[in-house]
């Protein structure tokens, strides 16, 4: 017998919508301004909730900023998943999970490299950091599952393998010399040494 879910209460509809108006208003004001030229009181402003209630969900800017893009990223992943299983070169294939994940990234690029700054160095116990971290878990499981289809990568090394490819797209993204880089130059550059890092892979030898 399937059981219908209870219907959310008064209570908890109105802390969805607060949290909602405060993502929104976030979002908002990070891709006008920056992050940097935008304060936690405007935020509360636009979203008609108190200082107050806004720390209830996000406890200074760096989180806000998590709250607003990790769906934004979440969305990336999920189209670069889908364009990698048409693809059945390896690198072709990761490349094509990582590029969404880049454009998404360079919308506003002082905010992209913020977010990852906070990803890197936030608090993991603050749920939007925790969130976060499971988008970099996943970007790495859809890699590993890439690097699978080719024949010189071991099944044990593969989510080592995609953890490598993961620092390094993060690195690219963030990098201080790439501060002016759009997509395209950012794309190849992962080809350059994602490419360097599968050529110089020894095929397996059974012993």
């Amino acid at each position: 017998m399937t059981v219908e879910p209870r219907p959310l209460g008064r209570r908890e509809r109105n802390k969805q919508d607060k949290l909602e108006r405060i993502t929104v208003a976030a979002r908002e004001l990070f891709t006008e301004r920056g992050v940097d030229d935008v304060t936690t009181q405007e935020i509360a402003d636009r979203a008609d909730v108190g200082a107050g209630t806004l720390f209830l969900y996000a406890r200074n800017k760096g989180e806000l900023l998590l709250l607003a893009q990790n769906a934004a990223y979440a969305d990336a992943l999920d189209r670069g998943a889908r364009s990698a299983a048409e693809i059945a070169d390896p690198l072709d294939a990761v490349l094509a999970i990582l590029r969404p994940v880049v454009e998404c990234n360079r919308r506003q690029v002082d905010n992209g490299r913020t977010y990852l700054r906070e990803m890197a160095f936030g608090d993991p116990e603050e749920p939007h950091h925790r969130t976060a971290l499971e988008i970099v878990a996943r970007t790495e499981a859809d890699v590993a599952d890439a690097l699978r289809r080719d024949g010189r990568v071991r099944e044990d090394d593969a989510a080592s393998l995609a953890h490598v490819v993961s620092a390094v797209m993060l690195l690219s993204m963030g990098a201080t010399a790439n501060a002016g880089a759009g997509v395209e130059e950012i794309v190849d550059d992962l080809r350059t040494q994602l490419g360097v890092i599968l050529r110089t892979r020894e095929p397996h030898r059974p012993r």
